[in-house]
């Protein structure tokens, strides 16, 4: 069982920056992709990005691509979202999720989740 605990979310201006921190529990850390999605209000769950286990390859969605970074340190069981440029569009609740030895092009394919940060971007 990994139970994932995310954070770092907040309030921000248009154009300013967040890290977001997602916390892993549990062994094998290094063997699960792990991936941020988001959720804004009145909307479908949206893929932002991921990292894969083994390799650390990474895949943005095209509306973060260049402005968000995902990466990963195995040894504190932790991935990380750092996001600039921010737009209002942005505004959303950020999930972390996790896949154990599966690289998840879908969220159905994800075995665990976080309960989310919340992201607020004002303009």
């Amino acid at each position: 069982q990994v139970q994932l605990v995310e954070s770092g979310g907040g309030l921000v201006q248009a154009g300013g920056s967040l890290r977001l921190s997602c916390a892993a529990s549990g062994r094998s850390f290094s063997r699960y992709s792990m991936a941020w999605f988001r959720r804004a209000s009145g909307k479908e769950r949206e893929f932002v990005a991921r990292i894969s286990w083994g390799s650390s390859s990474t895949y943005y969605s095209d509306s973060v691509k260049g402005r968000f970074t995902i990466s990963r340190d195995n040894a504190k069981n932790t991935v990380y979202l750092q996001m600039n440029s921010l737009k209002p569009e942005d505004t959303a609740v950020y999930i972390c999720a996790a896949a154990f030895e599966k690289n998840c092009g879908n969220y159905g394919c994800y075995d665990y989740w976080g309960q989310g940060t919340p992201v607020t971007v004002s303009s």
